[in-house]
């Protein structure tokens, strides 16, 4: 079955391109809350125009609601998406768990996808998500074709998959880096685009840019896609113009109906309308590298030509036309009747007068459906037009082409009706746990920082990335409880040797797990441990705690771009942790950028990345950000300086139970200070942040 070709929209006119030049489906934003927030986006009026507009074209309409949202903005994001429903909308894009919870016991029956900044990779995150009640999966970026067809093969929704458009360097929904350096999230879609400056690796700022990837453009696995089952192919840009939304709405759409590769006038097409110094496939391919890399150059030229021709088209609103069929009765003695109808089976009757008899020329069946069929400008073109014309009759062509307009009109509404949908009431509140009193939990990024000393100040839990505890043959004695991180990026082939290290883990003494992706649960669900929820997993809100809690989290990290008050006004369903000392983590990368840079490379034939120093990423202030190895030759950015919280005291007052010292590059020495200092009260170090708990996010 050929697959959904999805466009995007960013303004009306893009709309009238996508449409016009092929889409099956367009996505777009509306009211605040959009991973676009910076795009024209649309009006009310405008809104509900293109909804109906795409209908009657027979293209579904999908709304990005995907951003998180604190509780105070949930109630208006209901509001948006129950009037959103109400106009029809074929499906809602989600990221927030506590919007998703919202919406399935508000909207039954409203269609809703996981976006992509739900960052799902793997068979097990996609299915558990269909189960939740997600009809269609976005799969990250990062995919190869051979996850894609892994994950296609076991899906029991629908799999949606880039196919053509910009790439971020970070997994989508796991970025913090504009958020913690330039307070815009993008998680609040309000990127700032960070990876598009250029920085230096292990040396001061250069002019490369090692954080900016080339655009996707799979037009030459078109039919392999379609073989896979993918259901939709997405192609990104709701920020680009008019004009090149319907370059590659054209191309794509051509391709796919011609179950073709994309010709070389097509490539050349496309690399005019925007490049960043070419394309790349490296993902699909399984690969990755510096050839990845690539900007726009400065001054490219706009193809005017190109643009203009395409623009001509799309305007003229003539290149997707709806077929009617027309049949109209002019019988004696009777009212004309004329019956329209579509071919999805929508049908309209109009009544006219009855005719007179004629005084000179009677009208003739010929006359009658060369009058029907000049449907132009109404977006009808008519495929079949049947008269029955009675002798000796008179009808002029005013009252023909005033039943055949009346007619089209009605049936034009009829097509753009929205379906009517269940609305419930919300009935459901989060509860609130007290916490009695603040323990503090600590990670480690290496066992060496694991010192009898630290044990000795008794946290509550140690966290340890799994892949470190494998290579352990023991750990040290400790009354509290050890938990195992499980990798925050993975794949399918993965998993059997994640339950082989559990196994050893439990082996160690290890009872608890650190979850950051939906696609832990399932691998977690039967192994009899306690299982807690990581940053990754993005707590915004009440409700999302709530839901989250409802599969089983026995205590859930909030997401460090709140800010101190918005935790402390969340209701606490369970037990409530966030981080309170260490460097954020800002992106988590496919690539390994040791490979990227110039000096510090790791051996990439190795399964994991070790290196014997931490190599570090720097930017034109001078800044430098560590960059941690991330399992399976992944990199994990941090911040350039630590956050740091233990001189003052409204942190505790915050309701957590738990408060995270998360320990990357600090020395055991350091990692035992800095517990005391928290434990005990201290001094602000010399170089630290107070993070985003004062100020927050956009």
């Amino acid at each position: 079955m050929k697959p959904e070709l999805l466009a995007p929209v960013g303004s009306p006119e893009a709309l009238q391109a996508a449409v016009q030049h092929g889409a099956d489906a367009v996505f777009l934003g509306w009211g605040d809350f959009n991973a676009r927030r910076n795009a024209k986006n649309f009006s009310d009026e405008d809104f509900a125009n293109a909804i109906a507009y795409c209908h009657f074209y027979g293209v579904k309409v999908f709304l990005t609601l995907n951003t998180l949202l604190t509780d105070r903005e949930l109630p208006a994001a209901l509001a948006v998406a129950t009037m959103a429903s109400e106009l029809g909308i074929d499906a809602i894009l989600v990221q927030d768990w506590g919007l998703f919870a919202l919406l399935k016991e508000a909207l039954p029956d409203q269609p809703l996808h996981a976006s992509t900044q739900m960052s799902i990779f793997t068979s097990g995150g996609a299915n558990l998500a269909v189960q939740l009640g997600l009809r269609r999966v976005v799969l990250a970026r990062e995919c190869s074709k051979e996850d894609i067809r892994t994950i296609c093969a076991t899906c029991e929704g629908e799999v949606e998959v880039f196919v053509h458009g910009a790439l971020c360097m970070c997994y989508s929904g796991q970025c913090a880096m504009s958020a913690a350096v330039g307070g815009r999230s993008g998680n609040r879609g309000k990127c700032a685009q960070p990876c598009r400056l250029p920085y230096g690796i292990n040396e001061p700022v250069t002019d490369n840019h090692p954080l900016s990837l080339k655009d996707n453009a799979l037009g030459d696995f078109l039919p392999e896609l379609e073989d896979m089952g993918v259901a939709c192919l997405k192609l990104e840009g709701r920020m680009k113009r008019a004009e090149y939304v319907g370059v590659i709405t054209s191309i794509y759409a051509k391709a796919l109906q011609e179950r073709r590769k994309l010709t070389a006038q097509e490539w050349t097409d496309l690399t005019q309308a925007f490049s960043r110094d070419g394309f790349t496939q490296d993902y699909w391919n399984g690969t990755h590298g510096r050839q990845m890399m690539g900007m726009r150059p400065e001054g490219a030229a706009v193809p005017k030509e190109l643009f203009a021709t395409i623009r001509q088209q799309y305007e003229k609103e003539n290149l997707r036309l709806v077929n009617v069929h027309l049949s109209i009765d002019v019988l004696p003695k009777q009212p004309v009747s004329l019956t329209a109808w579509d071919d999805m089976g929508n049908t309209v009757t109009v009544i006219g007068d009855i005719p007179e008899a004629a005084r000179n020329r009677a009208i003739t069946q010929e006359d009658v459906c060369g009058r029907l069929a000049k449907t132009g400008g109404s977006g009808f073109i008519c495929a079949e037009a049947i008269a029955h014309v009675g002798d000796g009759l008179s009808l002029s062509a005013a009252t023909i082409n005033g039943l055949r307009r009346d007619a089209l009109a009605q049936l034009r509404a009829q097509i753009t009706t929205p379906p009517v949908r269940t609305t419930e009431t919300i009935m459901s509140t989060p509860c609130h746990v007290e916490a009695s009193h603040l323990d503090y939990t600590i990670s480690v990024s290496s066992l060496s920082q694991l010192s009898s000393a630290l044990l000795d100040l008794q946290p509550a839990r140690v966290y340890i990335p799994l892949e470190l505890l494998a290579q352990a043959d023991n750990l040290p004695s400790y009354t509290g409880q050890y938990c195992a991180i499980l990798p925050r990026v993975w794949r399918d082939y993965d998993e059997p040797l994640f339950l082989q290290w559990i196994d050893h883990a439990k082996a160690l003494g290890v009872t608890g797990l650190l979850l950051g992706n939906l696609g832990h649960f399932p691998l977690c669900q039967e192994l009899g441990m306690d299982i807690y929820g990581d940053y990754g997993l993005n707590v915004f809100n009440a409700r999302a705690m709530d839901f989250l809690a409802q599969r089983g989290l026995q205590s859930a990290t909030v997401s460090f771009e709140l800010r101190g008050a918005q935790i402390r006004d969340m209701q606490k369903p369970i037990a409530a942790e966030a981080l309170v000392y260490g460097r954020l983590p800002l992106m988590i990368t496919e690539n390994c950028l040791s490979q990227n840079g110039r000096l510090n490379r790791c051996n990439p034939s190795a399964p994991h990345c070790t290196r014997e120093e931490i190599p570090y990423l720097s930017d034109r202030t001078g800044a430098q950000f560590p960059v941690l190895s991330a399992y399976g030759h992944r990199s994990e950015i941090q911040n350039s300086k630590p956050l740091f919280l233990a001189d003052r005291d409204d942190y505790k007052q915050l309701g957590l139970r738990f408060g995270r010292l998360r320990f990357t590059t600090e020395s055991p020495l350091d990692c035992v200070r800095i517990l005391q200092a928290y434990q005990q009260g201290g001094d602000a170090p010399d170089d630290f942040t107070r993070g985003l708990f004062d100020r927050g996010v956009e």
